[in-house]
């Protein structure tokens, strides 16, 4: 049987991520959702898909349709995932999924309620590079992993009057950037049982800058990092008993890593750098799995399921709760200028 498609969306991520969809054998992109109806055409007549839409009541009653891929501004993501779900289809929704734990667990609940696949498109977690790292540590390469570091931070362009800047349409550099460090040291270390975080807020609640210590039994942590207003070095570490491995920028898309163990040698002097290829744009392997979970009725896939992605929120919410209750105001500069 052909998956068949829907991109609601029509975005850098969406024009990144449909050559990608059409690039799957079993898979047709069938229609497009746009809410400018000009910018739908143009996008479906770019991409060969055959249908264009500005309503998304009216595409979601198209049986024609079987999935849809959610990667409009965040904030509309629990609204609009709970309406596809309602009206049947199977939904891949861009990260963040929603803007809290409890958002997630509701869709959730209602995907298992439809019998429907739900999955927040947290692609770093198919990719290649970063599946082969998980595989090293848990094989014991490093020893006992003791510590992770990750940052992204890139100056986003605009005059801070865009959708990222703007908290009614979910506004959020944690969010946005820094779901990523916080997945990663889940992925590692697991729910922390404690959580610091600091940062700087805008007076309209956005956060743009963090800085975040999570904390795990036996003295074990994990050192986070985002903005969207300075460079915070995109790598990251895992750090063992026995020694580490770094992945370098843009560590969520990674196609290398380097691994230091094994030998002083190997550590310090010349530790081998594993190169794996990207398939695509780098949504192939997530999408290969999406595929695979659908077919096989699986209501969620266990590689980033429901409970891993709750814990992850959970996670997001103590920091969003630390940031507002140590809120920080923007820098202002010696001309009386704010420098965010």
């Amino acid at each position: 049987m052909t998956l068949r498609w829907a991109v609601i969306g029509t975005g850098t991520i969406s024009q990144r991520f449909v050559p990608d969809l059409h690039a799957m054998p079993g898979t047709a992109v069938v229609a497009v959702f746009g809410r400018n109806r000009s910018r739908a055409d143009m996008f479906a007549a770019e991409h060969g898909i055959p249908a264009a839409f500005d309503d998304y009541d009216a595409l979601l009653a198209d049986p024609a349709i079987d999935a849809v891929y959610l990667a409009t501004p965040f904030a509309t993501h629990h609204r609009m995932t709970r309406a596809a779900l309602d009206a049947g289809k199977h939904v891949l929704v861009e990260k963040p999924m929603a803007r809290t734990a409890a958002e997630v667990a509701e869709l959730f609940a209602l995907a298992a309620e439809r019998g429907r696949f739900l999955m927040e498109a947290m692609w770093m977690k198919f990719n290649p590079g970063f599946r082969e790292v998980l595989r090293l540590v848990g094989e014991g390469r490093i020893g006992e992993p003791r510590s992770v570091r990750a940052g992204f931070g890139l100056p986003m362009p605009g005059d801070g009057t865009g959708s990222k800047w703007d908290p009614e349409r979910g506004g959020s550099t944690l969010l946005d950037q820094g779901i990523y460090p916080v997945t990663l040291a889940h992925a590692v270390l697991g729910p922390p049982e404690a959580v610091h975080a600091a940062g700087v807020l805008r007076p309209n609640g956005v956060d743009v800058a963090e800085h975040i210590t999570l904390e795990y039994p036996g003295g074990r942590f994990a050192h986070l990092a985002a903005s969207m207003v300075d460079f915070v070095e995109p790598s990251a570490a895992i750090s063992g008993t026995h020694g580490w491995v770094g992945i370098p920028p843009m560590f969520w898309a990674t196609t290398s890593y380097t691994l230091h163990a094994d030998s002083w040698q190997a550590m310090f002097g010349n530790p081998p750098r594993t190169e794996l290829p990207q398939e695509g744009n780098g949504f192939v392997p997530m999408l290969r799995a999406v595929a695979e979970a659908i077919e096989r009725g699986w209501p969620q896939h266990p590689d980033h399921d429901a409970a891993a992605t709750i814990d992850v929120f959970r996670t997001l919410d103590a920091i969003r709760a630390q940031l507002a209750g140590n809120r920080r105001q923007p820098v202002v500069a010696q001309d009386g200028t704010k420098a965010y």
